[in-house]
């Protein structure tokens, strides 16, 4: 049987990866932009921007490396708690995976011969998968969001440095604009819902 390759398979690099790329537009775009104005020295430039992307995509990578690095450790530590709790009170763990199979439409006799035959094949995946919620697909992997983020910072703007036409200018400033404008709105809309939320708990 083929495996079915999902939308959300993706979607742990791609977080990181868009991320790395706004950033990597926004912070570097800026640099070069404001090294532009105040001085016409090309190699002045170039060395700006270089600069700025080396160190941009170094800190975006360790940024998101530690950053993941703290989900994974609390999935660990999940883990870690629900093996021993397998271990010292079965019953009550089984109990517990049988309900949540009753919340899902099961009926208390399937849900129960289900809850068992899953605890005999594998009682740590089971509890993983349905009661934690940490499945393979999006278990955090910090080696994996570090390096999307830090590629996709250097990638976009790469290109931008070793042509110093009109047209690669006016398209640094179009694609400064265009990420200012999506990390603008998104803030926006982070604003409202938090004001949103405030006056729903008044």
């Amino acid at each position: 049987m083929q495996k079915e390759d999902h939308y959300t398979q993706r979607s742990n690099w791609l977080r990181a990866a868009v991320l790395g790329a706004n950033d990597g537009i926004l912070s570097t775009a800026s640099l070069i932009i404001g090294v532009a104005a105040a001085s016409e020295n090309r190699e002045a430039i170039v060395l700006a921007g270089v600069a700025g992307i080396v160190a941009g995509a170094l800190s975006m990578a360790a940024g998101e490396y530690v950053s993941v690095s703290s989900q994974s450790d609390i999935e660990k530590a999940d883990l870690d708690r629900e093996q021993i709790e397998l271990e010292t009170m079965p019953v009550v763990e089984l109990h517990e995976l049988k309900q949540i199979y009753i919340k899902r439409g099961l009926t208390e006799a399937v849900a129960l011969e289900v809850a068992t035959q899953l605890t005999e094949h594998n009682a740590l995946e089971a509890h993983a998968r349905d009661e934690l919620g940490i499945h393979e697909i999006t278990q955090a992997k910090p080696l994996q969001a570090a390096w999307y983020s830090g590629a996709a910072f250097t990638i976009l703007l790469r290109p931008l440095l070793y042509n110093s036409s009109p047209v690669v200018s006016k398209l640094t400033v179009i694609l400064f604009l265009l990420s200012l404008m999506y990390t603008f709105c998104g803030t926006l809309l982070l604003i409202t819902l938090m004001f949103c939320l405030i006056f729903t708990l008044r």
